[in-house]
């Protein structure tokens, strides 16, 4: 198929909703990275989702609502995802919570788990596109699974041109990093999934510090892979410098003959926000270089130090 390249304008838009109501795909940018949206009410659609991105369907999918009201009637609310809701949406917060029987969403779409992953996204593109479709959008990364995540348009078309019915050019994404995904069973919160909003924010009562998901192969939420976000270079990772056979992804300064830095002034969000449009140019670099490998720089292990390297981390697991 053509896969047709759209303005972020009110016909782009529209057009997008027309192709998401005939149960075809389109992605579109979030606050995060570019999502692969389907209607999460159709079957059909789910699964060319899943053929898209050679998804294996055991990997549940993120849905999308344009505001929280809409997202509750999908899904079983106790007091403390509501407060989290209040706090961080529209924002990169997804909360995983009971699916209601009288969803009539694709059990696809949830991988048969009896829990949803549901957002309200920030970006404007994407908050006038769920409006304008007026249902769920299941959106999981427009990317080949499995590889770098996408933050321009252009990483889209490179992933799946052919593959998809349309995409919404909104430029670059914001945050970079995909959503922060948290559980509230038992009224704690549980972080599953480190992402744009760091660990601390979102534990803001006096609870136990939430241990990280281990990485399983039929895993409850996105994300949960060990190897995922994988280049097809090697990474070595809190390299002090880089040997000869390597290019060099640099964090901080002092790092003048880097190839490419996350951030000069040792910035966090910068890094986040510039860190999967960078690991895929240098490993476009690195390929055509004839490198080895990509010597990565130490990141702080804290704020959103912790998501790039569990980014980071998954990226180098590639096996």
């Amino acid at each position: 198929m053509d896969t047709e390249i759209l303005q972020a304008d009110d016909e782009g838009i529209a057009r997008a909703a027309e192709i998401l109501n005939a149960g075809g795909t389109a992605a579109f940018p979030t606050e995060t990275v570019y999502g692969l949206g389907g209607d999460a009410r159709n079957t059909a659609a789910i699964r060319r989702i899943y053929t898209a991105k050679g998804r294996p369907e055991h990997n549940p999918l993120i849905i999308h609502f344009a505001d929280a009201e809409d997202a509750m009637r999908y899904v079983e609310v106790d007091p403390l995802a509501c407060e989290l809701a209040s706090k961080f949406w529209p924002g990169p917060l997804t909360l995983v919570l009971p699916i209601r029987s009288d969803s009539r969403l694709s059990l696809v779409a949830s991988s048969s788990y009896p829990t949803l992953g549901v957002r309200v996204p920030s970006d404007s593109v994407a908050l006038r596109l769920l409006k304008t479709f007026a249902g769920p959008v299941a959106a999981p990364s427009a990317n080949r699974s499995g590889k770098v995540s996408p933050t321009e348009a252009s990483h889209v078309i490179a992933d799946l041109s052919g593959r998809i019915n349309a995409v919404i050019d909104g430029g670059p994404c914001m945050h970079g990093i995909e959503s922060t995904i948290v559980s509230t069973q038992g009224g704690q919160a549980k972080v599953l999934r480190h992402g744009a909003i760091p660990e601390e924010k979102i534990i803001a009562r006096n609870m136990p510090t939430p241990k990280p998901a281990p990485a399983e192969s039929a895993p409850m939420t996105p994300g949960q892979l060990a190897s995922h976000y994988a280049p097809r270079s090697k990474l070595r990772l809190n390299a002090a410098k880089p040997d000869p056979s390597e290019l060099w992804l640099a964090f901080g300064p002092g790092c003048t003959s880097a190839e490419y830095n996350l951030s000069n002034s040792g910035n966090l969000v910068e890094a986040a926000a510039n860190l999967f449009a960078l690991l895929r140019s240098i490993d476009e670099d690195a390929v055509r270089c004839g490198k080895r490998a990509v010597a990565v720089s130490p990141i702080p292990a804290n704020g959103l130090g912790v998501a790039i390297n569990d980014r980071l981390s998954r990226a180098a697991h590639n096996e």
